[in-house]
């Protein structure tokens, strides 16, 4: 069984008991959970804030992956790091000066990641991905949730994995969008090391039980 990690996305919980949806997450095998920030400029969408973050953290017993799906990320590194995230992403297409960015987040005392939006070619990060610790890649369209999957996110992962493998590395490999057993046991399959899933698990009859078989794939 390989040993991946399994991160729900907050943005498929139900927001009128939000304190009982960090509770299942905390009661949960869900390693880390997903943030996603949207600003509705980069994607036609707006989240929630560093302020709901900061209440997320004090319930939250698990690191905090959050994804910023926003213009000028580089802007909110200290308040990313305030509110508690453990890591955070930052867009591959949203950061003009990309290596000073994930120095930044690192320099914050956060884990930095780089996401792809479902066009954006791995091979773009040729030069990036010695110093960065997981890539994010969307197999769906950024920006709402319940979307359907991407099917060249699987040879994008296969891709991805081949890059790292061959220089040495250990960057972790996350995939955001689609996400459920079956999706999920291909991208395993293909180096995916987290998978992200929102409706799959919040809108499951058992989510508890929903994050232990994806925990318990294998590819």
């Amino acid at each position: 069984m390989k040993n991946h990690k399994i991160a729900p996305s907050l943005l498929s919980a139900d927001f009128l008991y939000l304190q009982r949806e960090i509770e299942m997450i905390n009661a949960s095998d869900a390693d880390w959970l997903h943030i996603d920030v949207m600003d509705g400029v980069f994607v036609p969408n707006i989240s929630f804030g560093f302020s709901v973050m900061e209440a997320v953290h004090t319930l939250c017993k698990k690191p905090l992956d959050v994804h910023l799906m926003i213009v000028e990320p580089q802007k909110f590194i200290k308040e990313v790091a305030a509110s508690g995230a453990y890591l955070m992403n930052v867009h591959y297409e949203a950061c003009t000066h990309l290596h000073r960015t994930v120095y930044a987040v690192k320099d914050a005392g956060m884990k930095a990641a780089v996401t792809l939006n479902p066009h954006t070619p791995v091979e773009l990060l040729e030069d990036l991905i010695a110093d960065v610790d997981m890539v994010l890649l969307m197999s769906v369209n950024p920006g709402f949730g319940a979307q359907k999957f991407i099917e060249h996110a699987v040879a994008k992962t296969a891709r991805l994995k081949q890059m790292i493998t061959s220089k040495g590395l250990d960057t972790l490999i996350e995939v955001d969008g689609g996400v459920n057993m079956e999706t999920g046991k291909r991208l395993l399959a293909a180096g995916a090391d987290v998978l992200v899933a929102g409706n799959f698990v919040f809108k499951s009859k058992n989510p508890i039980e929903t994050i232990k078989e994806l925990k318990m794939l294998s590819p």
